[in-house]
């Protein structure tokens, strides 16, 4: 077909939309709202996806956690009851680590923020904070976590080994207690026991800046924490849990898969396993974490794209609704133009491309809902986005799809007309 006619029948189905301006409206509410699933969605999960590999760059991509299990055994099909009856780690565990590692630089003992973390508020005068996560570290914490002191100092190795009184505040509780004056030496309260605050953190990394409550937190000496709070121990399908989670990075000179396996080979003599044996504690990068990630997302892509998919689909139904109707309305004009020449393949384009557009349409203005979607929850919220462009194509692309699926079979019924009873039709 030559493109002149191609445009004609184009600008003909644009009249045929203006023309009937709410059936259409109708007809495409379907294809608007699938689209604007799909690109509203997609804007979210990708800016999520992005700031979250990138805070986690920032936090250090060659830190190692060390845990009983974690999300990776989970995702990988592990049964939780075999998972939480693995033994718990130590704080010996860590320190022998620190000890018979070569390759490792730093290790950090985390106490309290795991399965059961220790929520308290912290008073000071009469003011007093939200409830934050009192964590008990080591004084090797800013390092492994990669998190800078906006004042003051963090705790010493000594102050640590003495049990101190001593505590470093998240920007949270320091902002809910401080604002606008110096808070280091004062003595705030944690639970029923007095603390001088030494130091306060500056904003940990988070994605995109939203606000995941990840400096709802005060740090303590472990050993304060062990004397002061416990570790708790939690009975769960029969195996008890303690809350111990060791942090582990190289030294510069050595790479991560080096101190991953000697602390591997240090775990495995400490727990007694045999070599036909698995590891009955979960070693997780930064890769590893981003691996379960992606299997989230591309859980939550395929949940999308089933959900659109019935929106789609409810309105490809409507659109070959509306389009035999078309054609029961117009016999007498398609008769009239097999009359004057106009062939079979003709009207065929016709009501297909005529379908298209409609649907064209629909996908345009979901493309512009979405994306509308996705910007008022990130200025409303601060939730970061993503607006890439593939999204528009794709959502356009699914559009005329939908269009010419279900417009092939009105439109090869139109195209089949005898044009003498086209013309005798009432």
């Amino acid at each position: 077909m030559r493109l002149g006619i191609l445009g004609e029948i184009f600008w003909i189905s644009l009249d045929t939309l203006r023309a009937n301006k709410l059936r259409s409206a109708l007809t495409i509410i379907g294809i608007v709202i699938g689209i604007a699933a799909i690109v509203g969605m997609t804007s979210l999960i990708r800016g999520f996806d992005q700031s979250l590999r990138s805070m986690m760059q920032e936090m250090g991509p060659k830190t190692i956690f060390l845990a009983k299990f974690s999300g990776v055994s989970l995702m990988s099909g592990k049964d939780f009851t075999d998972l939480i009856r693995r033994p718990n780690l130590t704080i010996d565990d860590a320190k022998t680590i620190g000890r018979q590692a070569p390759s490792v630089r730093w290790v950090d003992t985390l106490l309290g923020g795991n399965m059961s973390p220790q929520m308290e508020r912290v008073f000071y005068g009469g003011e007093r904070s939200k409830q934050v996560v009192v964590f008990g570290v080591s004084e090797k914490f800013p390092d492994v976590n990669y998190i800078p002191l906006q004042e003051g100092r963090f705790f010493t190795a000594t102050e640590v080994r003495h049990r101190r009184a001593v505590v470093v505040l998240g920007q949270t509780p320091y902002q809910n207690l401080f604002l606008n004056a110096d808070p280091i030496g004062k003595e705030v309260r944690i639970g029923n026991q007095p603390y001088t605050v030494v130091g306060v953190c500056s904003n940990r990394p988070s994605p995109g800046g939203f606000n995941l409550g990840q400096d709802d937190f005060a740090a303590i000496p472990y050993t304060k924490y062990q004397s002061h709070f416990g570790i708790r121990s939690l009975r769960i399908e029969g195996g008890i849990h303690r809350d111990v989670m060791i942090a582990i990075v190289p030294r510069e000179d050595a790479t991560r898969e080096d101190a991953m396996q000697e602390v591997e080979e240090i775990m495995r003599i400490r727990h007694g396993l045999r070599l036909d044996e698995a590891n009955d504690f979960d070693l997780v990068t930064q890769d590893a974490a981003l691996k379960v990630w992606d299997q989230l997302t591309q859980a939550t892509f395929l949940a999308l794209v089933v959900i659109s998919s019935i929106a789609l689909l409810v309105g490809g139904i409507g659109v070959m609704a509306i389009m035999t109707i078309s054609v029961t309305e117009r016999t007498r004009e398609i008769g009239l133009r097999k009359a004057l020449g106009a062939r079979r393949q003709e009207i065929l384009w016709q009501f297909l491309v005529e379908a298209a557009v409609l649907t064209s349409v629909g996908g345009i203005l979901g493309v512009l809902m979405g994306s509308l979607i996705g910007l008022t929850v990130h200025f409303g919220f601060g939730f970061p986005i993503s607006l890439p462009w593939w999204s528009f194509a794709l959502g356009l692309f699914f559009s005329a799809t939908v269009g010419i699926v279900f417009g092939m079979v009105p439109a090869i019924r139109a195209s089949r007309l005898d044009p003498i009873d086209a013309l005798r039709y009432e």
